[in-house]
């Protein structure tokens, strides 16, 4: 950032300067930006060629330029290079250069490593003897070494030939176990003679095979030679038993033939012996002569003489030195042999102790050099300390091996040796009088711990404070230095019975609560998630829990097992309560679910056939959707109004389709009563007038009253009855029965106008000013009558039923009346 803020001032300032330069520097400017523009265009062109992009970097004294060639610079010699021409004149294409190396170097680092692991691994695989420690550390090697593709497949493929060869090892190993096993077992397995020799013989040829086996020096030491032994222990058992069965089998033979003879088993015996080859009876050869066995004393001698020549062949001097003493202390009769090579030795132990005193004074005078400049190595005063007694160590050897030394070069080592240890001795006497200091606080810590402990022992002692001091007292102690050894065991003692008995009654309580705790953690394991009282008993407990830790903590391990069981219990209880809550959400959202299909199934409802069929329809429905909506539960709260509005309104909507058929059904019927009355009042008129009762035709007005709808069951029956009597009066035949009904008419006439005006009243209706007064009256009337009666009165269903039974003659005005009455009625009935 800063080269390039640099680089832009600098340009900057150059065009500054190019402005208010004179024509000669003008020119000058021009020139070196026609310069920088080719080398620019060269640098361009470069198209990876190193040695062009070295050169132009070594000549341009522009810094881009410069930077663009050092981006075709690649190998690591013309890095090199660049990075020593450019280190002090332009440090970005240094730094480039640097950072190009170093991942080269950092490569080529990786691949020496790689390279050294897969020699390593070529070096094994030849190594006659193979162990897994050594394949465990070439596989840590390879670990931390980089991926280097070429080398990964040769690596892989002598890893594996290492695990195979491992793996031999291991098979080669088990074999010889299990046929060693099967070895000691053979003379026990009860096997003919023949049949174990014959097994004997494999497992000699297979011990054979062991031995000349490709990883067979990788075998412990001792297996082969343990299997060596078994062979032999069981070959010399077989032949044991083999000869105690050949035994056996003559001595058999020999009794039964003694027994065919007809002589006594036990003379057959000796014939037995006799007849054996082993038992012959020709003269034994006496044993030749052995000569006369040497003296003890002579015997010990000559081997203490070759224990000597031994030791100085191996350079023991000092031992050969003891065995030449021992010699000239034990005298005996030697032949000349024995003592020329006896003073041969002598002389060769002269010889060599002489070579080893000069010797030994090389390495004092060494030794008191290396101890002078021992204060000027500055090391650290145990190591100093170390050294010192190392070398006295060496002095005391050397007087072993080459002599005592001179006076004066023992007093020049003893004084180099003291004058060394100076430092180290003023350490250690500062560290015994630290020691003595601590030990000497450790006693008063151990008289405070007793003081507090006879105090603590009264009643009324604060156990809180109490605890405080223990903890105080604890960390105290440890944090005293060093103390020796033996003070410190007894004031460790002390110092722990001392503590021990202040904290009694704090242990006692300290039990107590402890019980308290558990009793804590019982109730909340014990809780219910499920009750609506348990979060609420749940924060009592926690505030008993933190009253009870400040009232009386207990030790640091103690409580915060005790609180981390105390914790999960209330985490189990918030735990399930959650998932209740969670399973709660997702019923009430399956609730809502289900609502809202059945919302869209009341929106989408459609009813089909006559509006019988179809009011049939839409209550099943409506009661089938009542009973889904209470039987699936609660929903969430958030949507509860809302569920409940569209379910009010899609119930609305289909309820609204029922009424609308009840009301056009009603309609329908309320017409066709209209109309079979007025066909009824029109026929009695017809039969009420006599000149025109001879034009009657029954046939037609049965016609006219069958073209008409059905009414409802009462309706329907009463008029059809009225109908029937009408029709039945016309009968051509007995004119009398028409008079008599046309009389019956007209007698009714004046009945039907008071029941109009009884129905009008109980009704409502308004009957016009022409009825005022009979209207008054009939009122009173219905009064008295319903007052004296006590009974329920009549409805206007039923009195409207009956006057459309009633046959009688009426007038326009009436009928106007009657249906007026009945649109009344009939809607307060639909209603």
């Amino acid at each position: 950032m800063f080269d390039f803020i640099f680089k832009r001032t600098t340009d900057q300032a150059a065009e500054l300067q190019a402005a208010v330069a004179t024509p000669e520097q003008g020119a000058a400017a021009a020139a070196s930006a026609s310069r920088r523009d080719a080398q620019a265009q060269c640098a361009a062109g470069l198209a990876g060629n190193e040695a062009a992009a070295v050169q132009l970097i070594l000549q341009s004294e522009f810094a881009g330029v410069r930077l663009a060639a050092a981006e075709h610079v690649q190998s690591q010699a013309y890095l090199e290079q660049v990075l020593q021409a450019m280190r002090n004149t332009d440090r970005r294409v240094a730094k480039l250069m640097q950072g190009r190396l170093d991942a080269i170097r950092y490569q080529q680092a990786e691949r020496q490593k790689a390279q050294a692991s897969l020699e390593l691994a070529q070096r094994l695989l030849q190594d006659e003897k193979l162990t897994p420690n050594q394949v465990a550390d070439l596989d840590r090697q390879w670990q931390v070494t980089a991926a280097v593709p070429e080398l990964a497949e040769p690596f892989a493929s002598a890893r594996a030939a290492l695990a195979a060869r491992l793996q031999a090892q291991v098979d080669l190993q088990r074999t010889i176990i299990d046929a060693m096993a099967a070895l000691r077992q053979l003379p026990s397995a009860g096997l003919p003679p023949e049949e174990a020799q014959q097994a004997l013989e494999r497992h000699a040829a297979a011990h054979a095979g062991y031995q000349q086996a490709p990883e067979h020096n990788a075998l412990p030491k001792h297996l082969l030679s343990d299997f060596a032994q078994a062979l032999e222990q069981s070959r010399a058992a077989l032949a044991s038993a083999t000869a105690a069965a050949t035994a056996g089998q003559r001595a058999a033979t020999v009794a039964e033939a003694a027994s065919t003879a007809g002589e006594p088993a036990v003379a057959a015996a000796p014939a037995a012996e006799a007849s054996a080859p082993a038992k012959s009876s020709a003269p034994a050869a006496r044993p030749p002569k052995q000569p006369a066995a040497p003296k003890e004393t002579d015997k010990k001698f000559l081997e203490t003489l070759d224990a000597m020549d031994a030791a100085l062949a191996q350079g023991l001097l000092h031992a050969a030195a003891d065995h030449d003493k021992w010699l000239k202390e034990h005298k005996t009769r030697l032949s000349p042999a024995q003592t020329d090579r006896l003073n041969h030795v002598r002389a060769e132990l002269k010889r060599l102790g002489d070579w080893a005193r000069w010797g030994g004074n090389v390495s004092r005078e060494e030794l008191v050099k290396a101890v002078e400049e021992l204060p000027a190595l500055g090391l650290a005063m145990s190591e100093l300390a170390k050294k010192v007694g190392s070398m006295r160590e060496r002095w005391k050897s050397l007087d072993a091996v080459s002599g005592h030394a001179p006076k004066s070069l023992w007093e020049r080592f003893d004084t180099a040796c003291t004058t060394a240890y100076a430092p180290a001795a003023a350490h250690f006497k500062q560290l015994a009088d630290e020691r003595h200091a601590n030990a000497a606080k450790a006693q008063a810590l151990v008289d405070e711990t007793r003081a507090m402990a006879a105090s603590a022992a009264g009643e009324g002692a604060d156990l809180k404070n109490v605890a405080a001091a223990g903890q105080r007292l604890r960390q105290m102690w440890g944090r005293l230095g060093t103390i020796d050894r033996k003070e410190k065991r007894k004031l460790d003692q002390a110092f722990d019975k001392a503590l021990g008995q202040m904290l009694a009654p704090l242990a006692e309580q300290r039990k107590i609560e402890t019980a308290k705790r558990e009793q804590l953690i019982a109730e909340a394991e014990q809780m219910q998630p499920g009750d609506r009282h348990t979060l609420d008993h749940l924060r009592r407990l926690q505030e008993r829990w933190q009253e009870q830790a400040k009232a009386l903590p207990l030790e640091r391990k103690a409580e915060q097992a005790l609180w981390q069981r105390f914790r999960a219990a209330c985490d189990t209880i918030f735990n399930k309560r959650k998932e209740s809550a969670h399973a709660a959400d997702h019923e009430r959202k399956a609730h809502l679910h289900a609502r809202e299909a059945l919302c869209q199934e009341l929106e989408t409802a459609t009813f089909s056939g006559d509006d019988k069929a179809q009011l049939a329809a839409i209550a099943k429905t409506l009661r089938d959707a009542a009973s889904a909506w209470h039987a699936s539960g609660g929903v969430p709260r958030a949507a509860e109004a809302r569920i409940l509005q569209r379910y009010n309104a899609a119930v609305a909507t289909v309820q609204g389709q029922a009424d609308a058929i009840k009301r056009r059904a009603g309609a329908a019927q309320a017409n066709a009563l209209r109309d079979k009355l007025r066909l009824c009042q029109a026929l009695e008129s017809a039969i009420g007038t006599p000149a025109d009762g001879a034009a009657i035709d029954g046939a037609d007005w049965q016609s006219r009253w069958a073209a008409l709808p059905p009414l409802a069951a009462e309706y329907e029956r009463a008029l059809h009855g009225r109908f029937n009597a009408a029709l039945a009066a016309l009968d051509k035949v007995d004119e009398k029965r028409r008079s008599a009904y046309a009389e019956q008419l007209e007698r009714n006439r004046a009945k039907l106008l008071d029941e109009v005006l009884r129905l009008e009243i109980v009704a409502g209706v308004d009957s016009g000013a022409e009825f005022a007064r009979e209207r008054l009256k009939m009122q009173v009337e219905v009064l008295q009558s319903s007052l004296k009666s006590g009974q329920k009165p009549q409805s206007a269903g039923s009195a409207y039923l009956q006057l459309c039974a009633m046959p009688a003659l009426a007038d326009a005005r009436t009928a106007s009346r009657i249906e007026q009455l009945f649109r009344r009625i009939g809607a307060s009935e639909r209603a």
